[in-house]
């Protein structure tokens, strides 16, 4: 099956029940699905304890052209996929958050996602998969405040999220991603030439999928807990204010076993707000016996562009404490809350 938009030139792929995965292949690109990204979070340190947090993020857009447009443009330069990529750094202990953006197209090698080249990358901020086989990975990125070079290993293999091979976000066929993370990257690197080491996590999706008009926006969870256990948790909010039904999570072991979590397994409860967004939570997942609250490290970790086509929202370091069976518990991880003030387009 596939979904199909009126009026344009191409049938792409729908994100569907039943995809058999195969890696290293599906970590890079699908050009027969029209949206796809490569999300890159994590919290490190250096050896004095000065902490910070990343993001490092790859889109990858479809853009139907007129017939007339698609025939006379050079091929080389066809707009027809657009590589949108986003870089942020949170200076926890400076109470410092900074981030940029930059839009390409392929062009002569200028953005992409190739197994051939084992990377992804817009200008030069890239991913290098070092080994296709163990997934160890090189992450960098320069602009004109900071350098970062990041040796990324994985502690567990990669997961696949949602069940039978889909994250199903709504009831039509194909509302729906393909979603794989690594939840546990060893990450040890330099910013700026200094050293620092600590923990990432990886998403990458992919689908076509109609924009959903209840849909308001989402909130999203990297949970990294201190037992080697990892936790992702999405809540869909509707325009009319209620929690979709198709929000989920899943559950990694420490094993590095997978568990699908449906919406009615787990609550997230907004807390305290720093100007429109909730930046403090309060999670409870009673099959686990598990309850995190969950406090931003740093209040303004908003990523706002004005002129770009990407909408302003939340996404930054958080720490986690609670109990798990009664004992108690830590953690790390990053936290994404999107549509609080416009329109979302792009995101988990």
């Amino acid at each position: 099956m596939k979904l199909s938009f009126i009026g344009l030139l191409f049938t792409f792929l729908a994100a569907l029940p039943g995809y058999h995965y195969h890696f290293p292949a599906d970590h890079f690109n699908h050009s027969d699905y029209a949206t796809e990204w490569w999300y890159y979070t994590g919290n490190l340190q250096d050896p004095t304890g000065h902490r910070y947090g990343f993001e490092l993020t790859f889109f990858r857009q479809a853009i139907q052209l007129p017939p007339t447009a698609a025939a006379s443009t050079d091929p080389v330069w066809r707009p027809d996929q657009i590589y949108l990529a986003h870089l942020a750094l949170t200076d926890i202990d400076a109470h410092e958050f900074f981030h940029t953006e930059r839009l390409n197209r392929a062009g002569p090698g200028l953005a992409g996602a190739d197994i051939n080249a084992r990377k992804y990358w817009n200008g030069n901020w890239q991913v290098y998969w070092k080994d296709l086989a163990a997934g160890d990975q090189q992450l960098q990125a320069v602009c004109d405040r900071f350098t970062l070079t990041l040796d990324l290993t994985p502690l567990k293999p990669p997961i696949v999220n949602g069940k039978d091979g889909v994250s199903q976000k709504g009831p039509a066929p194909g509302e729906a991603s393909h979603y794989i993370s690594f939840t546990r990257l060893s990450a040890q690197g330099k910013l700026n030439g200094h050293f620092v080491s600590g923990l990432a996590w990886m998403d990458h999706e992919f689908f076509t999928q109609q924009p959903n008009p209840t849909l308001a926006g989402w909130d999203w969870f990297a949970i990294q807990l201190d037992n080697n256990e990892e936790l992702m948790l999405y809540r869909l909010r509707n325009k009319s204010g209620e929690i979709s039904p198709y929000s989920s999570g899943t559950f990694v072991d420490a094993k590095g076993a997978a568990h699908n979590l449906a919406a009615g397994e787990f609550t997230l409860t907004p807390g305290r707000l720093w100007h429109k967004y909730p930046v403090d939570w309060q999670i409870a997942i009673p099959s686990l016996e598990l309850r995190l609250i969950e406090k931003t490290t740093l209040d303004d970790q908003e990523l706002t562009a004005p002129s770009s086509p990407s909408p302003s929202y939340w996404e930054g370091a958080v720490t986690y404490s609670g109990t798990i069976h009664q004992k108690p518990i830590q953690g790390l991880g990053y936290l994404e809350m999107t549509g609080y003030s416009q329109p979302i387009r792009l995101g988990h």
